[in-house]
């Protein structure tokens, strides 16, 4: 092969260094987690003092990966120690999600099954790391994070997305929220919901594009809302495979009627 392809590989290895891997930047996020919440683990510690030791060790991972990813910055041992001063209200925000999908679920026999076995759980929680993360401007690992989730479960959160707490994803396969959502609190969405940009064009990357959706709304499976002036209002219910591109008002219902279906069967004969 041409000699110049080579060097056009060998350039860009020297231009980036050695940044490490996506899993790597996800098995970071993956021990904070585990860190929170034992139940996803099977380390357990006696004293207080080695699991201050183990969230340090995971700050200087942090500060490394940054280091890694963005060049050596003095600031990266800022940005690292203001992430993990920010933790315990992350934490409680986390625990609003886990009760949410406790109580939100029939099915769910314990909160501990909720933080050990669901999908919906397992993306937000790397979506709220990415999140805070974004917030502090740190490039490429938010999105790193979120994509990790996304393969894992097929909830695809984008990291930029502003989400309150008690928010709950039911199943969650084929779940998409755009980059400029903004969702409220005591929010539940099924899976196959898309919160999305009506267009893509890239003049656009810095409008607000994808769907506020106000507290207390339900959002079911296949639902699909695009636009940045799309508002679902307070407490709405938004049906199963509905296709939304204007705002509804708070205590809206929108659905399919079963006229409708009848409709089309009757074009089809």
């Amino acid at each position: 092969m041409d000699k110049e392809f080579y060097q056009s590989i060998l350039t860009k290895q020297q231009i980036t260094g050695a940044v490490p891997s996506n899993k790597e930047i996800a098995n970071w996020a993956l021990e904070v987690i585990r860190l929170l919440y034992p139940e996803q683990s099977n380390r357990l510690f006696t004293y207080v003092h080695q699991l201050e030791a183990e969230f340090k060790k995971l700050e200087k991972m942090l500060c490394e990966i940054l280091d890694a990813t963005r060049g050596s910055h003095e600031d990266n041992e800022e940005l690292s120690r203001v992430f993990f001063e920010g933790l315990p209200e992350l934490y409680q925000i986390l625990n609003t999600d886990i009760q949410a999908t406790f109580d939100g679920d029939p099915a769910a026999k314990s909160e501990f099954e909720v933080i050990r076995a669901y999908p919906g759980f397992y993306a937000i929680s790397f979506y709220r790391l990415a999140h805070a993360l974004h917030k502090l401007e740190v490039p490429l690992i938010p999105r790193i994070l979120t994509e990790y989730a996304h393969s894992k479960t097929g909830i695809d959160i984008h990291p930029a997305a502003s989400i309150d707490d008690h928010f709950f994803i039911d199943h969650g396969t084929g779940v998409v929220i755009g980059e400029t959502c903004k969702i409220g609190r005591h929010v539940k969405i099924y899976q196959g919901v898309t919160l999305g940009a009506l267009s893509v064009s890239k003049a656009q990357s810095h409008q607000k594009r994808h769907p506020t959706v106000e507290d207390y709304a339900v959002i079911y499976a296949g639902a699909t809302i695009l636009g940045g002036r799309t508002i679902i209002g307070h407490g709405s219910i938004i049906g199963g495979n509905v296709w939304l591109t204007k705002s509804v008002p708070s205590y809206s219902k929108v659905y399919h009627t079963h006229e409708v279906s009848l409709l089309k069967e009757k074009i089809k004969d």
